[in-house]
C-alpha cells in the first residue's frame, strides 16, 4: 500500500508529460499554417479569427460539460494571460514574422522560455535545479543553430525583431500569471476565458478580417480555423493541464522541443530538406529539453531485511554484556509498517 501514492504521483507525471508533448506538436504545427493563412491575412485579422475559432469550440466544450465560471481569485490571472498572451502575442508575434526571416523570428522568440524561468523564480518562487539550466542552456543552443540555418541573406528590420522581443515577453508574461489561476481553476476554465478575452482584445480588428475574409483563399481560411481549434483550443487546454502540475520553468523549456518539430513538419509537409545545421540543432533542442525534464535518481530505500540485521546486532552484543534484548512487541515492529 505504501507504492499506491507513488504510482499515483508516477500516473500523473506520465499525463502531465503526454498533454505537454500534444501542446508542442499542435504549437510546432501552427507554423506550417500560419505560412498559408499569413498570406492572405493581416496580423490582426489572423489572430482574431483564430481566437474566435478557438473561443467558440471552447465554449461549446465547457457548456456541454457545465464548466460554470472560474473563482474570482483565479480572474486576475485569466484576464492578464488572456491580454498578454492570447491576444497581444498572437498579433505581435504575425506582425513580427512578416518583418523578418524565419530563423531570426525564431532566435528572438525562443528567449521566452529563459524569460519565463527568470520571472517565475521571482514572481512564483520557482526552484531552478542545475539540470533545468543545463538543460535550457543546450536548448537555447539548438534553438540558436536552428534559427542561424534558417535565416534567409536578407537582412532583419529593427521594427521585426523589436516586435519578436515584445512577443517573447507578453508569452513570458502571460505564462507566469497563468500558474496561479490553475490552481484555483480548471485548466478548461482558464484556457476558455482567456481565450475569449484575448477575442476582445482583437476585435477591433474585425472590420479587417471580414474584409479579407471575402477575398482570401479557402485554404488559407481553413488554416485559420484550424489555428484556432488545434493549436489554440486543444493545445492551450493541455498546456494548463501540465503547467498546473509541474513549474513554469520546467513547462517552459519543454516549448524548445517546437523548433525541432517545425523543421521535421516542414521537410515532412513543405518538402524543405533541412541542412546539417538545422538537424543538429534540432537534435540540441530535443537533448536539451530531455536533459531539462530529467530527474535525478531517487536514493536507494532501505530492504526490508535491513531491520533484521540491526536486531541481529543488537542480540549479539546484548548477549556478550548478559542483558536480555526484549522481543518486538507492538511499539517494536521489525520493518516498515505496510498497512
Amino acid at each position: 500500500m505504501m507504492n499506491r501514492p507513488r504510482r499515483t504521483e508516477r500516473r500523473t507525471e506520465l499525463l502531465a508529460a503526454g498533454a505537454a508533448a500534444v501542446t508542442v506538436v499542435l504549437w510546432a504545427s501552427a507554423f506550417v499554417s500560419i505560412r498559408s493563412a499569413g498570406d492572405a491575412y493581416s496580423p490582426g485579422a489572423l489572430a482574431l479569427g483564430r481566437l474566435a475559432s478557438g473561443a467558440l469550440v471552447l465554449g461549446v466544450i465547457c457548456a456541454v460539460r457545465r464548466a460554470g465560471w472560474p473563482p474570482r481569485a483565479a480572474w486576475r490571472g485569466i484576464a492578464v494571460s488572456g491580454v498578454l498572451w492570447f491576444g497581444f502575442y498572437m498579433v505581435v508575434l504575425n506582425w513580427g514574422e512578416q518583418q523578418v526571416d524565419a530563423g531570426t523570428a525564431a532566435l528572438v522568440v525562443n528567449i521566452g522560455p529563459i524569460l519565463i524561468a527568470l520571472l517565475g523564480a521571482r514572481l512564483l518562487g520557482d526552484v531552478m535545479p542545475p539540470r533545468l539550466l543545463a538543460g535550457m542552456a543546450v536548448s537555447f543552443a539548438g534553438a540558436v543553430a536552428v534559427g542561424l540555418s534558417m535565416s534567409g541573406e536578407g537582412g532583419s528590420s529593427v521594427l521585426g525583431v523589436v516586435l519578436c522581443l515584445l512577443a517573447a515577453f507578453g508569452y513570458a508574461g502571460g505564462v507566469v500569471a497563468q500558474k496561479p489561476a490553475l490552481g484555483r481553476a480548471t485548466a478548461l476554465q482558464v484556457t476558455t476565458f482567456g481565450c475569449v478575452i484575448g477575442t476582445v482584445v482583437c476585435l477591433p480588428f474585425a472590420g479587417q478580417l471580414v474584409h479579407e475574409a471575402a477575398d482570401a483563399p479557402v485554404s488559407a481560411t481553413l488554416n485559420m480555423v484550424y489555428l484556432g481549434v488545434f493549436p489554440t483550443a486543444l493545445a492551450f487546454t493541455t498546456w494548463a493541464y501540465a503547467l498546473a502540475r509541474t513549474t513554469a520553468s520546467r513547462m517552459g523549456a519543454t516549448t524548445y522541443a517546437v523548433p525541432a518539430l517545425v523543421v521535421l513538419m516542414s521537410w515532412l509537409a513543405l518538402g524543405e530538406v533541412p541542412g546539417l545545421l538545422t538537424l543538429a540543432g534540432g537534435l540540441l533542442c530535443l537533448a536539451g529539453v530531455a536533459v531539462s525534464r530529467s530527474r535525478p535518481r531517487a536514493p536507494r530505500t532501505p530492504s526490508a531485511q535491513q531491520p533484521e540485521v540491526t536486531r541481529g546486532a543488537e542480540a549479539a552484543r546484548g548477549a556478550e554484556a548478559g542483558q536480555e534484548v526484549p522481543a518486538p512487541g507492538p511499539d517494536r515492529e521489525m520493518g516498515p509498517r505496510t498497512g
